[in-house]
């Protein structure tokens, strides 16, 4: 272990509680994984077992509802220590057996509720509650205001929960959450708190619910039982159901960073034993749930200020992945432990690696939300995009071939990588023939952006996983139907990509015109005045790039709104990306056609109306097609012939893995 990471390793006290080291499992409640009785399911044991056997020293579990009368919750949603207790207290135990023998501790969170933030998917007759008569934030239905009784309910159902968490064996729990605008959070907020009685007025008398919800908690399960809270800095909301951006000045109208230190000295002063920040609510959603365009570590500004304050260990996730920048963080006061949300479901083992200093090995969370939240938008299971079996362990098991074959692969982008790394992992004899002189496939140019490295960083994961299981790879090799059938292989997967779609417009012979990839690799100089025709997420995206850069850009899109073709982004992702083209003053011409292009710039459509956009630089993007030359030829040759990627389907990272995986796991 380096010197440097060696804090990273030593314990820390939550309370009385020793933690064996400084990493903390953040909570996440899309994989909750709760069946109908409100109870974890013999998944999720598996699913947290496997983060302890990785090495961190504490999880905190996603939410769970303390009720379900008052603000009544759909079975299934999130699990519920109340309202089945025996069956809830039997998977209880199985997890925390489970958990202990690695010496990690557990903490179970518990909510008390969602609030104006519920989403209609998961409130039973749209019965939507609020500290006050407020809009919810999804539909235009106003919350209920909640009587004195039914919060002095909800802290007694807090205090019931923790003591069933104690009696499980759980080593402590977290309150959930003065963070998103969750209903506690509410609660806290001027902005949506407007009552007069106890659990109104001035921030003390805002705080009283949480405080309460402590004092109830310590009274039936002892004050040496450690009690957390999920705290948000700073809510980033410059109007109702819209945030700010990082470096945009604006008027805070949730909880500023002032008021949540004046918070935060009265709640640790009451008793509260930690603080699990963060920032952000769902007005401002992508704070909470950090896409790739935040930078790593973006909470650490607003930690080392609530560090000056604070008594008590402050725990903070936010694309802290980087040991590097955990231990400086660490050492420089500005956290007390580092919490991990999403790269522990991306790699369960990133705390055990580090230790070792095995960094190739770690698989990087891209911070796409795709697998982990639209996955669960989709009807699904929470997963992850470039890790199959989270959240999925019992059923994705990796086992050795009882019969090993010989398995060609073509094409090294990411679906055919993924099947490669699990077809060696079961011991099969593989050989992967790619065209170009590099593994990666379209994570190369897609990785270009600054704020896309990590698709980089997954293809050095992925050389290095070749590199490891001795996957014969072959570069600056096109495979044809004859050399792949020298091979006498007993199982061929090919995945031989995309190609842009071309532009076919008047004027096209024109020499500053070219697609997006051709900016991305330089082959074409961008001017200081772009037009991008195409909004969806390659021409969004390459927007922002080139935005970043200083130049003006317009994107022309013929459908009613950008980012409509293709899979649907997760919407912390989409409104980030919206928010940060509105930040940098890209232009967007929607239900607007290209028509011509002349040597001055490109002539519009839009509501019958033509002009011209005058350009000296005009970049496509306007869509891929599938590649599928090859496996026509050698489709019927075997049963054992399969197309995958984008190669059978135009997808997304997600997709391309996915589909890697299972292939190569079942041949």
């Amino acid at each position: 272990m380096k010197l440097k990471h060696k804090p990273l390793f030593q314990p820390f006290k939550i309370g009385n509680v020793e933690i064996k080291n400084k990493f903390c499992m953040a909570p996440m409640g899309t994989l909750s994984q709760t069946d109908e009785t409100n109870s974890y399911t013999p998944d999720a044991v598996d699913y947290f077992a496997e983060r302890a056997r990785g090495g961190v020293g504490l999880i905190i579990t996603g939410a769970n509802w303390v009720e379900s009368e008052i603000e009544k919750h759909r079975d299934a949603f999130f699990p519920s220590p109340n309202t089945n207790e025996d069956v809830y207290e039997k998977i209880g135990k199985e997890i925390v057996d489970k958990v202990h023998p690695y010496g990690t501790k557990i903490f179970l969170q518990l909510t008390a509720g969602l609030g104006r933030s519920a989403l209609p998917t998961a409130i039973q007759g749209n019965d939507y509650v609020a500290p006050s008569p407020i809009m919810n934030r999804w539909i235009d239905e106003e919350c209920r205001e909640l009587t004195t009784a039914e919060v002095e309910k909800i802290v007694e159902s807090f205090g019931e929960a923790a003591s069933l968490a104690k009696k499980i064996g759980f080593d402590g729990v977290e309150v959930h959450a003065m963070h998103e605008g969750y209903l506690l959070d509410c609660f806290t907020m001027s902005l949506f708190n407007q009552r007069t009685d106890k659990y109104g007025g001035d921030l003390r008398g805002r705080l009283t619910f949480p405080l309460e919800i402590l004092q109830t908690i310590k009274e039936k399960c002892g004050k040496d039982f450690p009690v957390i809270l999920r705290f948000s800095i700073k809510s980033y909301v410059k109007a109702l159901r819209q945030g700010a951006v990082p470096g945009e000045e604006f008027e805070e109208l949730g909880r500023d960073v002032a008021e949540s230190l004046e918070a935060a000295k009265i709640l640790q002063e009451a008793g509260y034993d930690a603080f699990d920040a963060d920032a952000g609510t769902y007005d401002a959603w992508y704070w909470a749930h950090p896409p790739m365009y935040f930078d790593k570590g973006m909470y650490l500004p607003l930690t080392e200020q609530l560090k000056k304050v604070a008594t008590v260990p402050v725990i903070v996730a936010g694309r802290m992945e980087n040991p590097d920048m955990a231990a400086d963080a660490l050492q420089s006061g500005k956290i007390d432990a580092v919490g991990l949300g999403r790269q522990l479901l991306t790699d369960p083992e990133y705390v055990n690696k580090v230790m070792t200093e095995d960094f190739m090995d770690i698989r990087p969370c891209l911070g796409c939300h795709d697998g982990c939240f639209g996955r669960l938008l989709e009807g699904g299971r929470g997963s992850c995009a470039v890790n199959p079996q989270c959240g999925r362990e019992p059923f994705t098991k990796i086992e050795r071939a009882c019969h090993p074959k010989k398995v060609v692969i073509v094409g090294g982008g990411p679906a055919g990588l993924e099947a490669a790394r699990v077809s060696a992992l079961r011991g099969h004899d593989v050989s992967l023939f790619e065209a170009k002189d590099s593994l990666g496939g379209a994570l190369l140019i897609g990785g270009i952006p600054s704020f896309k490295q990590d698709d980089l960083d997954l293809v050095e994961w992925y050389k290095h996983q070749m590199a490891k299981l001795h996957v014969d790879v072959h570069l600056n090799t096109k495979a044809d139907a004859v050399l792949i059938l020298e091979q006498e292989a007993d199982a061929i997967f090919i995945a031989e990509g995309s190609e842009p779609i071309a532009l076919s417009l008047p004027g096209m012979e024109k020499n500053h015109v070219c697609l997006a990839e051709d900016v991305y690799l330089q082959r074409s100089p961008v001017s200081e005045e772009c037009v991008i025709i195409g909004g969806g997420l390659v021409g969004c995206e390459l927007a922002l790039h080139l935005s970043l850069q200083g130049k003006k850009v317009t994107i022309v899109e013929v459908q009613e709104d950008i980012l409509r073709s293709g899979k649907p982004l997760a919407p912390m992702n989409e409104w980030m990306l919206r928010d940060l083209l509105a930040f940098h003053e890209v232009k967007l011409l929607t239900k607007t056609s290209a028509k011509e292009i002349t040597e001055t710039g490109l002539v519009i459509e839009n509501d019958g109306k033509e002009e011209t956009l005058p350009t000296r630089h005009i970049v496509a993007a306007i869509g891929y097609r599938s590649k599928q030359g090859l496996f026509e030829e050698l489709r019927c040759i075997s049963p054992y012939v399969f197309n995958m990627g984008d190669g059978a389907a135009i997808g997304n990272i997600r997709a391309a893995i996915w589909h890697g995986f299972e292939l190569g796991r079942n041949i």
